[in-house]
């Protein structure tokens, strides 16, 4: 099983990262819908949605 976590970039000191709020479903699920929310947003959003593993942990914004 998967989660969607929203963060602020692909790979930032400072992610400021938190689940979407939809249930978990298998990986290959997650990444379409994914995939979907990135594709909507134009090129160089500083929003990122990504798959991880349902065991994740958040990585928040340490500047806060």
């Amino acid at each position: 099983m998967a989660r969607i976590v929203e963060t602020n970039n692909f790979s930032s000191d400072h992610p400021d990262e938190k689940f979407l709020n939809i249930p978990e479903l298998p990986e290959p699920q997650m990444r379409r819908i994914a995939n979907a929310i990135n594709d909507g947003f134009p090129a160089g959003s500083k929003r990122y949605w990504k798959v991880v593993e349902n065991d994740y942990t958040l990585n928040p914004d340490i500047e806060r």
